[in-house]
């Protein structure tokens, strides 16, 4: 359950598409390092909501690590990141392109202190280009490359996804760009330079819509939750509320056709074929809205499982977080936490023969294992209160005794 117990990684990145991926890395047993600046992450501000000392957002993607503050504009600061980056097979980096450089932990520099070291750069937009300087954000991001001018409905503006799609997603593609690096460094001896890329990922996600307008011209819109080249696919009001019907094929539009008693649409030329349906979509979505809302949401699920349509009611989170398919698939599991009673996350979301990996612990404090990384490295006890005492490092209660220390995991 922890193939990648052998594995150090020095994660100095901030905000959530890094930290997600080093999570990953966690869950699946990596021994995490957080390097966050004074003060500690700014993501641990974002909020409310609060659970405990820290927003969820930062919750969502530290798990599994231990943390030193450091001051990395200090020349001893920097000195301390060298000697973790010697002991690390992965280094992980977000700023802005120049600051790296600046402070001495570009790729360059970290590779003469491991050859062998497999460095991941991210970024907003990329190593290249006219906006390669500039930072971005989420919503940013998905404006720019296209996510909010298909998202929403067409009559309202435009809306961003309701989860963070592209901090998450390039964090995934982060941690299967680490993992291919180091099959090659298995097999090689190699490290590599790895990039990933804010941008880079939202193309990604909208790699259909582009395809689309490639063979066809056209520029795609906001469809609310219906989707241009298959009909019907989308949310219908019922008497209560809202389902979502997903009609993919030919073979489950006849059997909706026969769940709602319309099977003579199967027949109509203008609805026999999906791509009849989309040519056609008002028309049939003037016949099927009305009598969808005659069903309440209970009964249009139940009838359309009986019949075999993909079908779910819209859920709210509160639904989600007490649905017993959810329970049964152990997302959101309790673990222990420090400062939080009954804390609850949510799990990695693969298993490994029937487990979800879940690493080693929750998410820890800023700066709550500074102490303990200093001794792993081989710090005196003299330089390392030396260090506390200048501000170069960073502990909850730097005063308190090697006892203390260790009650609180420093």
């Amino acid at each position: 359950m922890d193939p990648l117990s052998d594995l150090s990684i020095c994660d100095v990145t901030q905000n959530l598409a890094g930290p997600f991926c080093a999570q990953i890395l966690g869950d699946l047993g990596a021994k995490v390092i957080k390097v966050e600046p004074p003060g500690g992450d700014p993501a641990r501000a974002w909020g409310p909501p609060f659970w405990g000392t820290d927003g969820t957002l930062f919750l969502a993607a530290n798990r599994n690590k231990r943390s030193i503050v450091l001051n990395l504009k200090t020349d001893e600061g920097r000195r301390v990141l060298r000697d973790l980056a010697a002991r690390s097979d992965v280094f992980l980096q977000s700023s802005r392109p120049g600051v790296p450089k600046r402070l001495g932990f570009d790729y360059g520099s970290i590779r003469t202190i491991r050859e062998d070291i497999i460095y991941l750069s991210v970024t907003a937009f990329g190593d290249r280009g006219p906006l390669k300087e500039l930072p971005g954000y989420e919503p940013l991001i998905q404006a720019f490359a296209g996510i909010m001018s298909v998202t929403g409905h067409p009559d309202g503006p435009p809306a961003r996804t309701g989860g963070s799609v592209v901090d998450f997603g390039t964090g995934m593609w982060s941690a299967i760009a680490i993992l291919s690096a180091l099959r090659t460094r298995d097999a090689t001896g190699k490290g590599a330079c790895l990039d990933t890329a804010l941008l880079d990922t939202a193309v990604g996600w909208i790699s259909y819509h582009l395809m689309g307008f490639f063979a066809s011209g056209e520029v795609p819109g906001r469809m609310g939750s219906g989707l241009t080249p298959i009909v019907p696919y989308q949310a219908f009001a019922t008497a209560d509320g809202h389902v979502m019907i997903s009609g993919g094929n030919d073979s489950i539009f006849v059997r909706l056709c026969e769940a709602l008693e319309l099977v003579g649409l199967v027949e109509d030329s203008r609805f026999n074929s999906n791509p009849s349906r989309v040519e056609n979509r008002e028309a049939l979505l003037a016949i099927l809205e009305p009598r969808i809302r005659t069903y309440d949401t209970e009964s249009m699920v139940e009838l359309m499982c009986r019949y075999l349509v993909p079908c779910s009611a819209i859920q709210d989170i509160a639904e989600v977080a007490g649905d017993p398919q959810v329970a049964a698939s152990e997302l959101l599991p309790f673990t222990p936490h420090g400062e939080v009673e009954d804390y609850r996350d949510v799990s990695l979301p693969l298993r490994i023969d029937g487990d979800r990996p879940r690493g080693g612990g929750p998410v820890p404090r800023a700066g709550q294992n500074s102490v303990e990384i200093l001794r792993d490295l081989g710090y005196e006890r003299e330089k390392i209160d030396r260090l506390l005492a200048s501000g170069v490092v960073e502990a909850p209660g730097r005063g308190c005794s090697d006892t203390d220390q260790a009650v609180h995991g420093g």
